[in-house]
């Protein structure tokens, strides 16, 4: 198809890809397949995982099904919190806190996936249509990328990054303690053993597997010859890198059932089964 860079009609001061200097394509875009189905598959995707998250977070309820606690609750930093034997009660905050704990924690995880690079493409497309897929104009008449706020808050993700690592390691240290039967005894493993083991690995795959990861460990090197450690694990969270959108949405999806089969836990909606 020939294009001209200034059809008749333009307007001069039209923004975007109607502006003057871009090649005079009429149509809207020249896909031919169904490019909307991505986008609106992330966005609901999404929305369900809010919708989920929000209302478990205000709960404060049907957190804790011993041995097992909610991620969403974990630590808990809060005097009104369920007393979990040997869990992560941890009483910062004291007992003027009477909202919900679950939202003293769940802004570093939350933060870290809201200033993820991945993420971020994922709700500007799904959310914001810009732009919604490749080759497909965004409707906006004007453009200014992250340089002002609240998107200027997006250059935190590296310190979100930090501090995801602890949020990680105490679920991790709450994965061992699935190893426990209701009574607190130790040796046991149940269908709930199996979800957050699952859950824990996925929860570290997706944090190492970030940018921010990838360039603390090897970004700044000039010379990889002189640095082979730091190399070798540069080139596994490379890895890991190149699977960070499977990683994403498997690790959201895990972190959900697991405080979906706690919840059914709670309420005595079945009884944990025991392997051993």
């Amino acid at each position: 198809m020939a294009t001209g860079t200034e059809p008749p009609g333009t307007d001069r001061t039209a923004p975007g890809v109607r502006s003057p200097g871009r090649a005079a394509i009429s149509a809207r875009h020249l896909r031919t397949d169904r490019w909307w189905l991505a986008p609106a598959a992330t966005a609901a995707g999404l929305l369900a995982f809010v919708a989920y998250s929000t209302w478990r977070a205000f709960a404060n309820a049907d957190y804790y099904a011993a041995p097992y606690v909610s991620p969403f609750y974990s630590p808990c930093l809060a005097e009104n919190c369920v007393r979990m034997r040997g869990g992560p009660n941890w009483e910062v905050f004291g007992s003027w806190w009477g909202l919900s704990p679950a939202l003293l924690i769940l802004v570093f995880p939350l933060g870290f996936r809201l200033t993820c690079y991945y993420y971020r493409k994922a709700y500007y497309r799904g959310f914001w249509a810009a732009p919604p897929a490749c080759a497909v104009a965004e409707p906006h008449r004007a453009y200014t990328g992250e340089t002002r706020f609240p998107l200027l808050l997006q250059n935190l993700h590296r310190y979100f990054f930090y501090a995801a690592l602890p949020v990680a390691g105490i679920l991790t240290y709450d994965t061992v303690l699935t190893f426990r039967n209701a009574d607190y005894a130790w040796g046991h493993a149940g269908l709930g053993t199996l979800i957050f083991l699952v859950n824990i690995v996925l929860i570290w795959a997706y944090t190492l597997s970030c940018h921010s990861c990838r360039h603390i460990v090897g970004g700044r090197l000039k010379h990889f010859s002189k640095h082979p450690v730091r190399y070798r694990l540069w080139s596994w969270v490379g890895r890991l890198n190149a699977r960070h959108m499977l990683l994403a949405w498997a690790s959201l999806i895990s972190v959900a059932l697991c405080d979906l089969y706690v919840y059914l836990l709670a309420t005595g909606t079945f009884d944990d089964p025991r392997f051993f």
